[in-house]
This record gives C-alpha cells, sequence and structure tokens, in this order.
C-alpha cells in the first residue's frame, strides 16, 4: 500500500510517500480501506519530533481515517454490528495516512448518514477529544458558559456546535476578524479576537464581572493565570494542549476561593477500552446530530495525499497550510 511516512523530524517535506505492507488486523480490529484521513496538529508534532509514538502504534501519522470495512475479527464485528464493506469513521493510534488502515472495533463509527468520505474523516480526533474533555472531564451543562481558546480550530468548531447543541452559550478567541466572524457563523455567541483585546477584560466585560464555567485550553503557559481569572465559583479549566509551553504560574488563592477545578488529559495513549466509552456516547448523544444537520463539517481545504507532480506531497501541503494557522476547521487528505 502507499502511505505518508515521517523519514527525518524536520520541515512539512519531510513527509514522504512510501510503499509499505498491508498491515494485518488482530483480535478485536478491523482493517478500512482509507478513502480519507484527518490531519491534526499532533502529526504536526510527531513530524517535528515532539510528540513519541506510542508503544505498539504505527509509525505513520494520522489518528483518524474514513473509508470502507475490507476485513477484520468477524465475531468482534458481529457483536458491533459491522460487516465487511461497510462505511466507517474511526480514531487511530497512528496509520491514518495510508491507503489501508487497522482500528480497534469499538472505536469505529458508521459513517453518518448524507456525510461524504471527507467530512467523516473530520470527526474522529476532534469529537472524541471534545466529548471527553468538555463533557466528562469538565462537566459542562446545559445553560453553563464555555469558553473556547482557539475556536477556529479543528478543536475549536467541534467545540462550539457541541456547546450549543447541548444548550451552553459559547465564548470563542481567535486570531483575526475574519475567524472571529466564523466562529460567530458556526453559532458562537461572542467572539474576541486576541490580538486586539484582552481576553480577560473582554469576559468581564461581556458578563458584567462574572465568569465562565468551563475554559478549554491548548495553549497553556502564561495562559493558564489569566484563565483562572476568568473563571466563575466552582469553574472548570481543562488543558488539551500545551502550544504556549508546560510551565504556568497561578494565583493559588483565587483557585481556593472560587473551588475551581484544572485538569487536562491526552487521548492517544489511552486504552481501547476508554475510547469505546466515547464511541459510545458519541454514537447514542452525538450522532443523530449530525445526520440531522444539527452539527455540520467544517472542512477548510482538502488534498490529494500522494500530492502533485512536482513530489511535494499532500500531507506536506497540509501540515504546511495547519503551521501557517490561516485555516478555518479542518485539513483532510483524500485517497
Amino acid at each position: 500500500m502507499k502511505a505518508i511516512e515521517i523519514q527525518a523530524y524536520g520541515l512539512p517535506d519531510v513527509l514522504r510517500l512510501a510503499d509499505r505492507p498491508v498491515p494485518v488486523p488482530k483480535a478485536g480490529e478491523l482493517l478500512i480501506r482509507v478513502a480519507a484521513s484527518g490531519v491534526n496538529r499532533p502529526d504536526v508534532l510527531q513530524r517535528t519530533g515532539h510528540y513519541p509514538v506510542p508503544e505498539g502504534a504505527s509509525d505513520i501519522p494520522g489518528l483518524e481515517v474514513a473509508g470502507v470495512v475490507e476485513a477484520g475479527d468477524p465475531l468482534a464485528m458481529a457483536e458491533a454490528g459491522f460487516v465487511v464493506g461497510d462505511r466507517v469513521c474511526a480514531l487511530v493510534a497512528g496509520g491514518g495516512y495510508a491507503e489501508m488502515c487497522v482500528a480497534p472495533i469499538a472505536q469505529c463509527l458508521p459513517i453518518p448518514v448524507g456525510w461524504t468520505d471527507a467530512e467523516a474523516a473530520s470527526l474522529p480526533e476532534t469529537f472524541f477529544t471534545v466529548w471527553s474533555n468538555v463533557f466528562d472531564r469538565a462537566r459542562l451543562q446545559n445553560g453553563e458558559v464555555l469558553l473556547v481558546q482557539g475556536g477556529s480550530s479543528g478543536i475549536g468548531v467541534t467545540a462550539i456546535q457541541l456547546a450549543k447543541a447541548m444548550g451552553a452559550t459559547v465564548v470563542v478567541t481567535a486570531g483575526s476578524a475574519e475567524k472571529c466572524a466564523a466562529c460567530l457563523a458556526l453559532g458562537a455567541d461572542h467572539a474576541i479576537n486576541y490580538k486586539t483585546h484582552d481576553f480577560v477584560e473582554e469576559i468581564r466585560r461581556i458578563f458584567c464581572g462574572a465568569g465562565v464555567d468551563v475554559v478549554l485550553d491548548m495553549v497553556a503557559g502564561g495562559y493558564v493565570a489569566r484563565e483562572i481569572q476568568c473563571l466563575a465559583e466552582d469553574g472548570r479549566l481543562v488543558i488539551i494542549a500545551v502550544q504556549g509551553g508546560v510551565k504556568s504560574e497561578l494565583n493559588a488563592g483565587l483557585v481556593l476561593r472560587r473551588r475551581l477545578t484544572i485538569t487536562g488529559s491526552t487521548l492517544r495513549p489511552r486504552s481501547v477500552a476508554f475510547k469505546a466509552e466515547i464511541a459510545a456516547a458519541l454514537k447514542s448523544r452525538v450522532w443523530p446530530l449530525l445526520e440531522t444537520g444539527a452539527i455540520k463539517p467544517v472542512i477548510h481545504k482538502v488534498f490529494a495525499a500522494v500530492g502533485d507532480d512536482a513530489g511535494l506531497t499532500g500531507a506536506a501541503q497540509a501540515h504546511a497550510l495547519m503551521e501557517s494557522n490561516q485555516h478555518v476547521g479542518k485539513i483532510i487528505l483524500t485517497w
């Protein structure tokens, strides 16, 4: 099969097309003929040597795919209701940038009715991540307020739509007027341009001194202290990335007085059983919203994985776009 491999750590052009053996599904797994692969920030970190591959996972990048079931563990497939030929999307721990990919059956979901393969490939990584962190860990409730740092990212556009569907008020930060407008069009109630406004002061202004209930943070670093200032009593801060650095200083007195919770997680190394619980929740709570159109795909650009005649893979072009931070929503590779 054709696959995109990281030939050395470095710039996007280290992503090269290569021939790899077709993976063989083990017990509890199925084999997917990949039609589309999602591109995510962790793929960029892996390419630059800052995100080690979990033990036992493929070194091929890519954490989400959509395509057709080719083969798999017959008993586990029958128990899950899958048959050869079904269209599925899946969360994987690696191996997504390839024509064929194995996935734990418990991490596979049917492609929503009416969705294309490219649209379906935009779902698993961000939907699993947002559901696990915003709704399971941070316990966002109907009527509460969520602040999303980076509202125009793949995670951000997912968080906006999911939180609004669950009855929350959503505030986002974004780095341009155009990105703020895109977030508002997706349903965000307020959008703050962090390059021109202090989000702490804007939160105070918007909510007349009151804070938000949950913050979804992909920055960390110096943002943590400022986010704590934004939280209401019993507020929850959940950190899912550290783009601004791993060290933070904060006012512990505010944490005490407001009874705040600071938490965080990474999804990739978690067990299949843990991810299976998220998949079940998504299938029952979110997939009906996808099929009715209440939540829509947000895809910025689709690249052909094999790339152009000059030899630059679509994956390299996709990574360059992601690192430019000019996109709104998801970036997808097609095979």
